[in-house]
């Protein structure tokens, strides 16, 4: 079977780094194996959810490079999970209950201070059909629950924890819709895998207990006859659950939730440095500034990721993102380069750069103005003599510091920083030997003159 992993996220806010990781790690999953990868749009809460943000989320996989084979949003689905609904409740799986949500938070500090887990006492299932009624007959509209089996222990082998086993007795049966019927998370989540055809589920560890209740839910689907509507579907898919995300003092950060796309893009950060960053982030493979996209895919493998947290460092980051900038071809950042940069430009000023957006600023030690230092009356007489002796060819620099280092002897710093900083005005920056052609004869001349003479 094919793989076919998603991505589900909800339109109520901007992608953040820990959802845009998942998001990478489905897409990873699904390349790597020649399979497909889902975008489904959960968007169930009409309340909270927002067309901008529907925009917002593919403009962001669009700018990562997580290309979609396929679009879904539960909103169109809503007659799926009515059939599916009629099914579990024909069969007994899904029940009636009345509480209000403050009735079941007295029942949870009850539970709580006699020691005993927060788990909802089924109260609902003693309700004879008069008592039902007459609650229904004061206005009190039911919200419902799915009937979890206690008879068996729920396990799974994880793709990253392992075999995992939890006793269904010691979870709540979960509320799958609400009393004004809106679909809560459970239940649409799993009809939409189903339907279509996902083998492969990769998210946050804290949708372990989740995954427990959902397996139930695909057998109970299944056991009482709804089918996939895509034909031929795995009976369960296959469930991983990596290590969440935190800061780098190793605690879960509000920062995190608030670093998105947006403020990655507005730093300057390249889409490849934030894949290769979460690609590996986690694993046991190192965290390396590669940009191919296919090696990194090559490279996944759930096996290497730990059960540690995957500490997620901004200056990691920024670091990776100058290594990626000095790799990046000139055809992929032509359109952000300075007027007048071409190709032989961007090779010269690239190893400089932490960001492409630092660009322009390099680029006026070639366009000029430049603000020459003051020099000393033997540099001064030095950098006339530079001047006089410039022979411009193939190698210019190579020819003039070969020249000069002959007729003066001298060598090493003092020999090349005034000649550095008459040309460009500073102490450091690119090679002179890429730059001093793209800043030309005729200039170069000129600011070495006007170095001699001030």
């Amino acid at each position: 079977m094919s793989t076919v992993t998603r991505f589900a996220p909800s339109p109520t806010g901007r992608l953040h780094v820990g959802n845009i990781r998942t998001a990478l790690h489905n897409w990873m999953l699904a390349r790597k194996a020649g399979g497909r990868f889902i975008l489904r749009i959960d968007d169930t809460d009409a309340a909270r959810s927002r067309e901008e943000y529907v925009d917002a989320i593919r403009a962001d996989l669009t700018w990562l490079g997580l290309d979609w084979d396929r679009e879904e949003r539960q909103s169109a689905r809503l007659d799926r999970y009515e059939v599916a609904f009629d099914a579990l409740r024909a069969a007994g799986r899904i029940y009636p209950c009345y509480e209000s949500a403050q009735e079941l938070e007295v029942k949870r500090k009850i539970a709580l201070s006699r020691g005993l887990p927060p788990i909802y006492d089924r109260a609902a299932l003693k309700l004879s059909d008069a008592e039902r009624a007459a609650k229904e007959a004061e206005g009190i509209q039911p919200h419902w629950r799915f009937l979890l089996d206690h008879a068996e222990p729920i396990r799974w082998e994880d793709g990253i924890r392992g075999a995992q086993k939890f006793d269904a007795a010691q979870l709540s049966d979960p509320v799958i819709r609400r009393a004004d019927g809106s679909w809560l998370y459970m239940m649409p989540s799993t009809i939409d895998d189903i339907d279509m055809g996902v083998t492969q589920v990769l998210r946050g560890e804290d949708h372990v207990s989740n995954t427990a209740v959902q397996i139930q839910i695909f057998t109970a689907l299944h056991a009482a006859g709804f089918a996939a509507t895509s034909g031929a579907a795995k009976a369960v898919p296959d469930f991983a659950h990596e290590a969440l995300l935190v800061g780098r003092e190793g605690k879960l950060s509000k920062r995190l939730g608030s670093l998105g796309c947006d403020a990655f893009r507005e730093r300057g950060i390249e889409p490849e440095s934030i894949v290769a960053l979460l690609a590996r982030l986690g694993t046991a493979q190192p965290v390396e500034p590669i940009a191919e996209r296919a090696v990194l895919t090559d490279s996944f493998d759930l096996s290497s990721f730990g059960r540690a947290p995957a500490k997620f460092d901004e200056e990691d980051l920024e670091r990776l993102n100058a290594a990626i900038v000095h790799q990046l071809p000139f055809a992929a950042v032509a359109d952000r380069l300075p007027e007048g940069m071409d190709e032989a430009g961007w090779h010269a000023i690239r190893p400089n750069l932490a960001h492409v957006g630092e660009a322009a600023d390099w680029w006026r030690l070639v366009t000029g103005p430049v603000d020459q230092p003051d020099f000393t009356p033997d540099d001064r007489a030095f950098l006339a003599e530079a001047a006089a002796a410039l022979d411009w060819n193939e190698d210019p620099w190579g020819t003039l510091t070969a020249a000069l280092k002959q007729s003066t002897g001298r060598k090493g710093r003092s020999l090349f920083l005034p000649l550095r900083q008459a040309l460009t005005g500073m102490d450091h920056g690119p090679d002179m030997g890429e730059l001093l052609p793209l800043i030309g004869e005729d200039e170069a001349r000129a600011r070495l003159t006007r170095a001699a003479q001030a």
